[in-house]
């Protein structure tokens, strides 16, 4: 793995490259959410279609097209 940092750039860029794709989104306080990515800002604002929670006992929980502030945002993967 390298040690070279992410920039604002290279997050941007992944971003775009995952439109339209499945993204696992951790955020502050522990939740996990996934769903489609449908867009983005340079805020790394997050728009998802068809999301699920993550919850409890490991199920998943349905919630539909939501927007996730970028500020609340800890981790963002590709599925």
């Amino acid at each position: 793995m390298s040690n070279q940092a992410i920039t604002p750039d290279t997050a941007h860029k992944l971003l775009a490259e995952s439109l339209g794709q499945m993204v696992l989104i951790k955020l502050r306080g522990g939740k996990t959410v996934r769903g489609k990515l449908k867009s983005y800002d340079l805020h790394l604002n997050i728009v998802l279609d068809d999301a699920e929670e993550e919850t409890q006992d490991g199920g998943w929980r349905k919630l539909g097209t939501v927007l996730i502030r970028g500020e609340n945002i800890v981790v963002i993967s590709p599925m």
